[in-house]
């Protein structure tokens, strides 16, 4: 190879070098609002974690940094909120309530995604999607008073149907055996939606030559849902499932303390590991303990979303999110 060969080769290089370099930073810069945005609200905050393991308390200046570092560190102390003898019943509880709506919300969400997708009127079909999505919008401070107009005790829909036929008045609000049910249908109505447009996605995405070829061969409707639809459903439901599993431990503050109008006589079921942390800040105005019990729950969540990831990953590897 000659001389002016290699000095050819050399430059394209270097200009190939560049335009990499080139294309690289204006990616870059396209990541960058994202990634700051991630690096703020995300990753800064975690060395607030200590405040789980010091008795926080403001100096002067009353400023968040100086406060943590001067504050008395105090070990796990701030983790014995977990002998009182309420910690069974909301640890039960939040697990409990999670544990039965990750399973109904995955098969009622996508059996509805699967309904949807066999809608042949398209007009019908984003009717029936925007009604099932609007909920996932209201606050549980909404949600709450249209729960209160159907259990009011003295003008609710439920008490006056009961007076009107001359029954008993069930007073909802002190009455803990509805209360699970009440939670699950509120809970499925305000996020069945959500979960439902995700799965219809899916279902949109799987090309149609796979139904065209099952019809071919004589598959009926149920067969082709069975046989096609479930399978290419399958990474997005064991995804959504790991991710729902990460967050077993976490409870919806606002369903668990709106709907039941905070009614100390539901406690027993509507105590929730969020609920009992925030009441009990409220009487000791103890931050450590609250940040003890956030630290707890996205502990155990990291356990279980590893946890569940290492399971799919034998499973089915190519399912698995890491």
């Amino acid at each position: 190879m000659t001389t002016v060969q290699q000095r050819a080769i050399h430059s394209r290089r270097r200009r190939q070098s560049r335009a990499a370099i080139k294309r690289s930073f204006w990616l870059t810069t396209m990541v960058l609002p994202g990634a700051v945005w991630l690096l703020l609200i995300r990753y800064l905050p975690m060395f607030g974690i200590t405040i789980a393991f010091k008795n926080y308390r403001a100096f002067r200046p009353n400023t968040f940094w100086n406060n943590i570092v001067r504050s008395e560190f105090v070990g796990l102390k701030n983790f014995e909120f977990l002998k009182s003898p309420d910690t069974l019943v909301m640890v039960r509880n939040t697990l409990g309530y999670n544990l039965l709506w990750i399973l109904l919300g995955l098969v009622i969400s996508v059996a509805f995604a699967i309904m949807m997708s066999e809608l042949t009127s398209k007009f019908m079909a984003k009717t029936y999607q925007t009604m099932m999505f609007f909920p996932y919008f209201l606050s549980w401070v909404v949600a709450s008073y249209f729960v209160l107009a159907f259990l009011d005790p003295t003008s609710g829909m439920i008490p006056s149907m009961q007076k009107a036929a001359g029954q008993t008045v069930t007073s909802f609000y002190h009455e803990t055996r509805w209360w699970p049910l009440i939670l699950t249908l509120c809970n499925l109505w305000k996020n069945l939606g959500y979960s439902s447009v995700l799965y219809l996605a899916a279902i949109t995405g799987i090309d149609t030559t796979q139904y065209e070829a099952a019809a071919v061969d004589g598959a009926s409707k149920w067969q082709q849902i069975r046989h096609v639809t479930l399978p290419n459903l399958r990474p997005m439901i064991v995804i959504l499932l790991i991710m729902n599993i990460g967050k077993i431990f976490n409870a919806d503050f606002g369903l668990f303390y709106n709907v039941p109008q905070n009614s100390g006589s539901l406690y027993p079921v509507t105590q929730v590991v969020d609920t009992y942390v925030y009441r009990a800040y409220a009487n000791t105005h103890n931050l450590g303990m609250s940040a003890a019990a956030g630290f707890l729950q996205s502990a155990v969540g990291l356990i279980c979303i590893v946890a569940a990831n290492a399971v799919v990953r034998k499973i089915d590897p190519d399912s698995s999110l890491f």
